[in-house]
Parts: structure tokens; C-alpha cells; sequence
């Protein structure tokens, strides 16, 4: 083990204030989960991955359940759907249901072992790395990848940029 000792308070309280911030990421853990958190919820306006592709857009089968679970005041008297149920149909972006529930249920936690971000929704595992009607019957169809948990490039540099300026911040 080598040893060096350094005969300076500056030093000193610089290396101990590093020792510290190094010892407790927390901070700038909560700091990166707030901004991945945001950045992960904005994939549902853009329905984009964290990798910049677009989802898949719905399929047929999607908009069928929508337009059976229209009310009467979408449709004309001749059965077609109006105009208002028409944009309520096309408007439909993937992933994102009645209730939103997907694009609202997602979190992060910071413990011991460090960030973790995600969704308690039963159904997020599928949409994240999407499924097959034969390995999963109750499907209406296969289900693409739409993934929306994890971290794009803009997302890598503002980790970067977290991480630098709290080392910085702690060390004076």
C-alpha cells in the first residue's frame, strides 16, 4: 500500500469533501433519476425509444377494440363513425390507453445498489420488449417492442454532465 501525506488544509478538506461526496451519490442519483424519469414520460408524446426509433404504430386489431368501445355519440345514425369518433381513433398514439396509466405509472428509486427506474404495471414488460400471440394466447395479436424505459444519448450525456458537476460541486 503506498501512502501520501500531504501537509495542506486546502488539500485536505478537498480530498475529504470528495471522499464524502463519492461515499454518498445520493444526491446526484436523485438528480439523474428526476431527469430520466422526464425524459422517459416524453417518449409517450413522441413514441420514440430511448434509441430515437419510432413504435410501431398501432395495429388493426388495436383500432377495432377502440372503435367497439366508442358510445353511441361517436357514431352517425347510418353507423359510421363522426367526426368526433373518427379523431378519437386516429389520434390514438401507441401505448398510451384510456386511462394513461402506462405513461403515469413510471418511477425510480435510489437504494444501495443504485438507480432503478421503471413500471409497476403488469403489462410494461410487454410493451417494453413486445410479444407473440403464440407464446402468449391471450393476446389479441402480436405485440411489437415498444420500448420506452432506458437511457438515449442525450440521456448518457446528461448523466455525464450530473455526475461532473456534483464532483465538482463537493470538491470546491
Amino acid at each position: 500500500m503506498i501512502e501520501v501525506k500531504i501537509d495542506s488544509t486546502q488539500v485536505t478538506a478537498a480530498l475529504d469533501r470528495l471522499s464524502r461526496a463519492s461515499a454518498n451519490p445520493r444526491p446526484a442519483l436523485l438528480a439523474i433519476g428526476e431527469s430520466l424519469l422526464e425524459s422517459t414520460k416524453k417518449r409517450f408524446e413522441t413514441s420514440t425509444g430511448p434509441d430515437g426509433v419510432r413504435w410501431a404504430p398501432n395495429s388493426a386489431a388495436t383500432y377495432l377494440g377502440i372503435v367497439r368501445g366508442l358510445g353511441k355519440s361517436n357514431f352517425r345514425k347510418s353507423g359510421r363513425l363522426n367526426k368526433r369518433g373518427a379523431e378519437r381513433v386516429s389520434g390514438k398514439k401507441p401505448l398510451i390507453g384510456a386511462s394513461r396509466s402506462l405513461s403515469q405509472q413510471i418511477s425510480y428509486s435510489v437504494d444501495a445498489d443504485g438507480l432503478h427506474l421503471g413500471s409497476p404495471m403488469e403489462y410494461a414488460a410487454m410493451q417494453q420488449f413486445g410479444g407473440t400471440k403464440s407464446k402468449f394466447p391471450h393476446l389479441w395479436g402480436d405485440i411489437p417492442a415498444r420500448p420506452f424505459l432506458g437511457v438515449s444519448d442525450s440521456d448518457e450525456a446528461m448523466i455525464v454532465d450530473t455526475v461532473s458537476d456534483y464532483l465538482k460541486n463537493a470538491i470546491g
